[in-house]
């Protein structure tokens, strides 16, 4: 069975994909949401989500496993928590300083504190220690080795070996 139109609509300029919707619960519109990331400012009561063509505010959510349940406000039908599943999620930025976010790295110079460049960052690899960045080289570097990232500059305190080739 193929799933509403709305689910094939763009989101909005300058949203992050930040999630998919899973199968309802119960009978009152309550779904399941895996999300990329946990920062609680994406998962809490009054957030704004974007979901096949729609803005949806979380009225509830709380953690299920590694996955949310949550319900939106004013959705209280279980038929139309049925046609979001396997919608895909969307939402603004956090900012928050003190988190590293795939979006601010992908496509940014990686180099260390003297200038040298060693690449540019084209994805990053979810690792259960710590992301990767993968860089257009084929090296791979741990985020812990980021120092600070800012206007496309990531820099690295990398330890000695990391950038030798075998």
């Amino acid at each position: 069975m193929s799933t509403s139109s709305t689910t094939d609509q763009q989101p909005p300029t300058g949203l992050l994909h930040v999630g998919r919707i899973g199968r309802p619960h119960g009978v009152r519109g309550a779904m399941y949401v895996d999300f990329f990331s946990s920062h609680p400012q994406r998962t809490s009561p009054k957030s704004k989500l974007w979901v096949a063509g729609t803005w949806y505010e979380i009225a509830t959510a709380k953690p299920q496993g590694e996955r949310w349940l949550l319900s939106f406000a004013g959705m209280d039908d279980r038929n139309i928590a049925e046609r979001l599943t396997n919608s895909d999620v969307y939402g603004e930025a956090i900012d928050d300083p003190s988190v590293v976010w795939v979006h601010q790295l992908v496509g940014s110079v990686v180099m260390d504190a003297s200038g040298t460049q060693f690449g540019t960052c084209v994805g990053v690899i979810d690792n259960p220690a710590h992301p990767i960045m993968e860089l257009d080289n084929g090296f791979l570097v741990p985020t812990p080795f980021i120092v600070s990232n800012e206007n496309g500059r990531i820099v690295i305190d990398a330890p000695e070996g990391l950038f030798d080739a075998d």
